[in-house]
C-alpha cells in the first residue's frame, strides 16, 4: 500500500487538476453545488451497488468519484470564500475529536451501544434540539425509518429484545388485515406505513440492513426474471403468451443458479 506520503501527495495531485479543470475546462467552469448536486446523489448510489457486489475495484473507483465531488464543492465554497478543503478536513477532525471522549477525553465506554448512546447525547450538548435533526428530509422512506430508529435508540427509546418487536409486528398487521377486510382505503395505508417501519425496526434487532437487504432481493429477482425472459426468447415464445405453469419450470431453473 501507499505510504502516507504518497497518499498526501496524491490528493495535493486532486487538487492541482481540480484547480486546472475550473481555470479552463468550459464545463468544470459552468458547475455549481446545485448542478453537481444530482450527480453526487448518482455518484452515491454507484457506490453503494459495488459494496453490494463486493467488487472492491469498482468501489475504489467509485470512491475516486465521489472524492472528486468532495473536492470540487471545496473549489467553489474557496471561491466565495466561504471554506476550502482544510476547513472541510478540519471540521471533522474536530467533530470526530469531540464525539469520542472515550478515545481523546477521560470518557470510559463498555461497548458499541455506549459510544452511539454517547455520541447522539453530544450532540444534544452542541445545541441540537432534537436527535432527529440529522435525519435529512430527502433520504428514501426507507432508509430514512432506520436511521429514525436507530437514532432514538441512541438515547433509549427502544425495545429491550427482538421478541418485543416482533410481537409488535403481528399486532401491526392484525390492525392492517382488519382494515382491508373493512375496505378502508385510507387506513389501509396508513396501516401498511405502520407494518412497514415495524419490519425496518425488527430489521435492526436483527442486525439486517433494510435497505441492503431490499436491494439484494431486487437483484435477486431482475436476475431470475432474466433468466426466464432468455428461456422464452429460445422456445420461440412471448411470455405474455406462456402459461404460469411454464414460466414457474424457468423460475425455478432460475433458484438453483447462482
Amino acid at each position: 500500500m501507499n505510504s502516507r506520503k504518497d497518499q498526501l501527495a496524491a490528493l495535493d495531485r486532486l487538487l492541482t487538476i481540480m484547480d486546472e479543470l475550473r481555470e479552463q475546462c468550459p464545463w468544470d467552469k459552468k458547475q455549481t453545488m446545485l448542478t453537481l448536486r444530482h450527480l453526487t446523489i448518482e455518484e452515491t448510489y454507484e457506490l453503494g451497488d459495488a459494496i453490494l457486489e463486493n467488487d472492491l475495484q469498482e468501489v475504489k473507483k467509485e470512491l475516486g468519484d465521489l472524492l472528486l465531488h468532495i473536492i470540487f464543492y471545496a473549489k467553489i465554497g474557496s471561491e466565495t470564500n466561504d471554506f476550502d478543503i482544510a476547513d472541510v478536513a478540519n471540521d471533522i477532525c474536530e467533530k470526530l475529536i469531540s464525539r469520542h471522549p472515550h478515545i481523546y477525553g477521560d470518557i470510559t465506554v463498555a461497548d458499541e451501544a455506549e459510544v452511539k448512546k454517547n455520541w447522539e447525547n453530544l450532540k444534544l450538548k452542541e445545541g441540537k434540539s432534537s436527535v432527529l435533526e440529522g435525519v435529512p428530509n430527502s433520504l428514501p422512506a426507507l432508509v430514512k425509518a432506520n436511521r429514525i430508529q436507530d437514532k432514538v435508540a441512541g438515547v433509549g427509546f427502544d425495545w429491550e429484545e427482538p421478541k418485543q418487536v416482533f410481537e409488535k409486528l403481528q399486532e401491526e398487521l392484525e390492525e392492517l388485515q382488519q382494515e382491508v377486510a373493512a375496505e378502508n382505503t385510507a387506513k389501509i395505508e396508513a396501516e401498511f406505513g405502520d407494518v412497514l417501519f415495524s419490519m425496518i425496526n425488527y430489521a435492526r434487532f436483527l442486525k439486517v440492513d433494510p435497505e441492503n437487504a431490499l436491494e439484494r432481493t431486487n437483484k435477486k429477482f431482475i436476475k431470475r426474471f432474466q433468466y426466464l425472459e432468455s428461456k422464452a426468447k429460445s422456445i420461440g415464445k412471448s411470455m405474455k403468451d406462456m402459461t404460469l405453469a411454464e414460466m414457474d419450470v424457468y423460475w425455478e431453473e432460475a433458484k438453483q443458479l447462482k
